[in-house]
């Protein structure tokens, strides 16, 4: 016999079925609730809803746990490629050899852009922001290839997501280019996914460009621990928008521009913007952790802690030790990475933060690897929806095969006036 919950409203009773997930979670199954009694729960920002089962990522921010289709994210960033980490979200399972093979060449196959969309970048001015043409230009790929429309862009989801994984670096590589009046680097099919994605941000034509690879390494980790972090702002637009059939173009496009919001996706942006606050003020880092740990000081220290994670950030403990690799190896000498070092040094040892586990998290050690690779801050939130877009592919392909899907519609409590009448322009105050 299922187990049940007893919801006691004011005039009626009801019973209400439990769930159980593989990792133990609890949810409690308000499906038939409105039909059954006429009540809507009232859950503002979703917090405690839970719009769908997936198999995709399991996370447990109390315990600081983040695996991708079961596999624990430490081993993934340690043995994996992104790639590869591609693959298993997209289709379940890592791939053999031969498999892999064959997705790599797959995207080194779909890589190149129609030349008519590439002359689409002319219309942005220089100033456009990178996220605007990156948006634009995925939804725009909808009308190169028939078989994006409808339901015929899930039945032929392999050569979708593949087009779309393929091209997105090149359209964030052109993105880029477009910014700052430098040509165009077409992808070279020689080179494998990060490397040819360097290749394509960096070099120019006058001169040859020489991939480091403790550079190509580092990106390709961030890639990995951004490849997805289940039911985000992002991946439910992309499943919000998908329910609707919108193509997985479309679809991935909503999910860019919500990525996009500050409070999303541009944290690591955030962090480079606090660091040079504090070198402007002086470089005194005791002085502004007091003002971080000061309630009305009006002054946040970006970078730490977590809205999910109340542990430490795991993607943050691998992503710290290729920051130290990083800088270390290029040699970097910046003066906003030295202040990064000395709060994070005074944070991990002030009880104010550790007690209240506000550990350095993915966006403050991102954000120093994105300036010492030499990519700009404007570009910040692009290298996110690049690393994000195997997840969202993933989400989307997993929603599709659901057969309990329905076109997302939330429901809302209306606080607005009640009935009246129009009144005439004449009889207005």
């Amino acid at each position: 016999m299922p187990e049940t919950a007893i919801l006691q409203l004011p005039d009626q009773s009801i019973e209400l079925p439990l769930l159980t997930g593989t990792e133990d979670e609890k949810a409690v199954d308000i499906s038939k609730l409105r039909a059954q009694t006429g009540y809507i729960t009232l859950d503002t920002g979703f917090m405690n809803t839970g719009s769908c089962t997936s198999a995709v990522t399991f996370l447990d921010g109390e315990k600081g746990i983040l695996r991708y289709r079961g596999y624990p994210i430490e081993q993934l960033a340690e043995h994996s490629s992104f790639v590869e980490v591609s693959y298993l979200l997209i289709y379940g399972e890592l791939p053999t050899q031969e498999q892999l093979a064959s997705f790599s060449k797959l995207l080194s196959q779909h890589s190149l852009i129609h030349e008519g969309l590439k002359q689409v970048f002319g219309g942005f001015s220089k100033s456009a922001h990178p996220m605007v043409i990156l948006s634009a230009m995925v939804a725009s790929l909808s009308a190169y290839y028939s078989e994006a429309s409808g339901k015929a862009s899930v039945e032929n989801l392999d050569i979708n997501g593949a087009r779309l994984l393929a091209k997105i670096r090149t359209i964030a590589a052109f993105s880029y280019k477009k910014t700052i009046g430098q040509p165009f680097i077409y992808p070279t099919d020689s080179l494998a996914y990060v490397p040819n994605f360097l290749n394509m941000m960096f070099a120019v034509p006058a001169e040859p460009y020489e991939i480091h690879p403790d550079v190509a390494r580092a990106l390709e980790l961030l890639l990995i621990l951004h490849a997805d972090h289940e039911q985000n702002c992002s991946t439910s637009t992309v499943r919000v928008v998908g329910s609707s059939m919108a193509n997985v173009y479309a679809s991935v496009a909503s999910g860019i521009l919500a990525l996009w919001g500050p409070l999303h996706g541009g944290a690591n942006q955030a962090v480079l913007e606090m660091l040079a606050q504090i070198q402007n003020d002086g470089g005194d880092v005791d002085k502004f952790i007091k003002l971080g740990k000061d309630p009305d000081s009006g002054f946040r220290l970006m970078g730490f802690g977590h809205r999910v994670y109340k542990n430490y950030d795991p993607r943050a403990k691998i992503i710290k030790s290729a920051c130290d690799r990083v800088l270390s190896s290029l040699g970097v000498q910046d003066p906003l990475l030295d202040i990064a070092r000395k709060l994070e040094e005074a944070t991990l040892s002030d009880s104010y933060f550790v007690e209240r586990k506000l550990y350095p998290n993915v966006d403050f050690y991102s954000g120093i690897i994105y300036r010492a690779l030499g990519i700009p801050a404007n570009m910040f939130t692009v290298m996110f929806a690049l690393g994000r877009v195997p997840g969202w592919i993933a989400q989307w392909k997993e929603m599709h095969e659901d057969p309990r899907t329905k076109i997302a519609r939330p429901r809302q409590l209306y606080t607005g006036s009640l009935i009246r009448d129009y009144v005439p322009m004449s009889q207005r105050g």
